[in-house]
């Protein structure tokens, strides 16, 4: 090995150094897979809960409304821990593998960056369904976006692919918002096939390859 490859090897070993130090590089693409797919059964789910409450299999009026409401939230937490159980595993999986920390100060920065933007719109979606019951259709909207905005304000913690996920779902929500009665279609499409494009590029682009 000459004198050029060698300064050009030990600046690589910097650059992986800088990358490791100041990037979040644990994260799993089949964590965004395995989100997808989960995404799609409670979307399917909560179709089949929208359906029995047109129907009339749950009565009418405001015990209806309380009880479509009930069972669409408790599938909404459900799906979501097993989401991040499910990416949890996989992301530690692929810190074992890649032999780094699961929990650092960056992983620290990432989740800060990215509760900041998903615990204002939590906030905000809870105030919808207290206050404002005839505004339900801002609900799945208003989750697109300000999911969207929490991935653009933690991409600079971790891979830079994120960002562009972010957009796309921010992207999406805005069109839904004009849209109000479709929203679990966009819902569907942001946090199910969305997550499974995503988590395949990340998948063959980081980690297939290495």
């Amino acid at each position: 090995m000459n004198n050029k490859e060698e300064q050009l090897s030990a600046l690589s070993d910097i650059r992986n150094m800088m990358d490791r130090s100041s990037r979040f590089i644990s994260l799993s693409g089949l964590s965004g897979v395995f989100a997808g797919i989960v995404a799609l059964i409670g979307a399917y789910l909560a179709n089949n809960e929208v359906k029995k409450y047109l129907a009339g299999d749950y009565g009418y009026g405001n015990d209806a409304d309380f009880t479509i409401e009930f069972n669409l939230i408790k599938l909404a937490i459900i799906v979501l821990l097993v989401a991040l159980a499910g990416g949890l595993l996989l992301t530690y999986r692929q810190s074992v593998r890649k032999k780094l920390p699961l929990w650092d100060k960056t992983a620290k920065n990432l989740i800060l960056n990215l509760a900041i933007p998903l615990a204002t719109g939590g906030i905000f979606i809870i105030s919808v369904l207290l206050n404002h019951p005839n505004s339900i259709g801002l609900i799945a909207p208003s989750c697109l976006v300000f999911y969207g905005l929490a991935l653009i304000n933690a991409s600079k913690y971790t891979y830079s692919d994120i960002r562009f996920l972010g957009m796309c779902e921010v992207i999406l929500g805005l069109i839904a918002l004009f849209n109000i009665g479709y929203g679990l279609y966009f819902w569907t499409i942001g946090f199910g096939f969305l997550h499974i494009i995503y988590g395949l590029i990340m998948y063959f682009k980081y980690e297939r390859a290495k």
